[in-house]
């Protein structure tokens, strides 16, 4: 793996009183998947909005060697972070192509858009078939893939996924799942979130283990996958 796209170092951030994050440190390499792992409330959803500036933080964070701290929320798109957010967040009174379109709202290679819509529809073809519809009535697994098609529609070079497999089907979990690995071994780096701690080591290259806001664990996922306390507290075995 080449040098790190995305360097967090001693990140902290509160909500009220609350010390939701407490100085975690990080990173991901270009090209790699890396997932945080942890119970509810570990600090895995904070620590992805404080990279795309949607909670305020404290401590280091560095994207391509460029500090974030300097960079306004709305435009660390485009310099190429995209999120696809815990429960979805498509808009629910716009069509599909208006959901995807706004993914790409910050872009000027205007030309390159219906290339890319292409590319989205042969990932997940239920997103052409519902083409003109309501993202609002969409079933959750379609507004899960309009969601991460409306992040790639950003061109991102760090993909942040927050529990893509949330409330689906085990059917269409695995779908996901492949569509990321795909990504993936196409090139794009990725920072995923997610409580199926399992599937989520089995397609990752590194890991880390959040507790109570922690970094309590750090390893290549498939040594977390034989790792005797981590298969006790998050994979069931």
């Amino acid at each position: 793996m080449s040098s790190p796209i995305l360097k967090v170092e001693n990140l902290d951030v509160f909500y009220g009183s609350i010390h939701a994050l407490k100085g975690i440190s990080f990173e991901v390499n270009q090209g790699e998947v890396v997932s945080l792992i942890g119970a509810n409330g570990a600090g895995k959803t904070t620590t992805l909005r404080a990279i795309s500036g949607i909670v305020p933080s404290t401590g280091n964070l560095h994207f391509k060697g460029q500090d974030l701290k300097k960079v306004a929320t709305f435009q660390r798109v485009g310099l190429g972070i995209a999120q696809s957010p815990e429960g979805r967040g498509v808009f629910p009174q716009m069509s599909v192509l208006e959901n995807l379109e706004m993914g790409a709202y910050s872009r000027k290679d205007t030309a390159q858009i219906k290339s890319d819509l292409d590319m989205c529809f042969e990932l997940f073809p239920r997103m052409k078939e519902r083409i003109s519809q309501m993202a609002g009535t969409l079933s959750g697994g379609e507004q899960q893939m309009l969601a991460i098609s409306r992040a790639l529609m950003a061109k991102p070079q760090l993909l942040l996924l927050d529990e893509p497999s949330l409330g689906l089907a085990p059917l269409i979990v695995a779908q996901i799942f492949d569509i990321v690995k795909k990504l993936n071994q196409e090139g794009m780096t990725i920072l995923l979130v997610e409580q199926n701690a399992r599937m989520a080591l089995k397609i990752s290259h590194r890991a880390y283990v959040l507790e109570c806001g922690r970094v309590v664990m750090q390893d290549l996922a498939k040594n977390l996958l034989n790792n005797d306390d981590v298969r006790k507290s998050y994979l069931g075995t």
